[in-house]
C-alpha cells in the first residue's frame, strides 16, 4: 500500500511535513485516508513509496554511533556526553551522531566518511589505522510512527595508550550550528550497567532510545565479537 497523492504541508531546513493520502483507507473501505508525517526527505525520495527492491539500497539519513575506548592502563570505557535536544528542553545522554551529507555520498562507503567526520566533530578524537570502524545495523528506523528518518548503528574501537592521551584529545571545539555540549561522560561497563537498569542518566534524567541501544552494546561486550 502507498500513497497517491502527496501534499507537502511544511517546508523547513531540516524537516518537511506531509500529508500521505491512501486512496484504499483503513482495511480496504475505499475511502481515502490521510496520514501525517514529518521527513528529513523531498517528497520524490520518501520512503514511503519506494518498492522493496528500492528499500534495500536506501542509504540511511544519519549515523548513531557506539564509541569505545580502549587503553593501556585502564578497563574499556564508552564515550558519551550530554547535548542539549531542543524538542525535549534539556541536556540528554548522548553519543556521536549526525547526518549523512554530500561530501560522504561522494565517498566509497558514506557510512564509514560519515562515523569518522562525526567523532572527529564531536569528540575531538581522531580515528586512525589502528583503531576499527563497523556496521552493526546499516539502518534502523528512528521512529516509524511519526517520520521515516533512518540512522546506521555504527561502532567504533579507539585505542590508545593512557587515558590521559585520550584526555588531550577530547573536545567540542567542533560543534556546529546550534548543538551544545555540556561535558564527557567515560563510563565503564558496571556504569552502563547501572544507567541501563535505572533508567535515567547519572544526572537522574531519561535518555534517547538509540544512547540505550549504544550502552547495551558495550555492556553486553558485543563490540569485541
Amino acid at each position: 500500500m502507498t500513497p497517491n497523492r502527496i501534499d507537502t504541508l511544511a517546508d523547513a531546513r531540516f524537516v518537511k511535513l506531509y500529508d500521505l493520502v491512501y486512496e484504499d483507507g483503513v482495511n480496504g473501505s475505499g475511502k481515502p485516508y490521510h496520514y501525517f508525517e514529518a521527513s528529513r526527505r523531498d517528497a520524490e525520495d520518501l520512503l514511503a513509496i519506494k518498492s522493496d527492491e528500492e528499500l534495500m539500497r536506501v542509504i540511511p539519513d544519519a549515523t548513531s554511533i557506539c564509541l569505545v575506548l580502549v587503553v593501556e592502563d585502564d578497563e574499556p570505557r564508552i564515550a558519551m556526553f550530554h547535548e542539549f535536544r531542543y524538542p525535549t528542553g534539556q541536556y540528554v545522554l548522548a553519543i556521536p551522531s549526525g547526518l549523512i551529507d554530500e561530501r560522504d555520498l561522494a565517498e566509497d562507503d558514506p557510512l564509514v566518511s560519515a562515523t569518522v567526520r562525526e567523532i572527529f566533530e564531536e569528540t575531538g578524537i581522531r580515528v586512525g589505522e589502528g583503531d576499527s570502524v563497523s556496521v552493526v545495523n546499516p539502518l534502523l528506523f528512528c521512529t516509524p510512527g511519526l517520520t521515516d528518518e533512518s540512522t546506521a548503528l555504527m561502532c567504533v574501537v579507539v585505542h590508545r595508550k593512557d587515558r590521559a592521551s585520550i584526555r588531550a584529545e577530547l573536545t567540542q571545539d567542533g560543534a556546529e550550528d546550534s548543538e551544545l555540549f555540556d561535558g564527557f561522560d567515560l563510563l565503564t561497563r558496571d556504569e552502563a550497567w547501572r544507567i541501563i537498569r535505572k533508567g535515567r542518566d547519572a544526572r537522574g534524567r531519561f535518555y534517547p532510545m538509540v544512547a540505550w541501544t549504544a550502552l547495551m552494546w558495550f555492556a553486553t561486550d558485543q563490540w569485541k565479537i
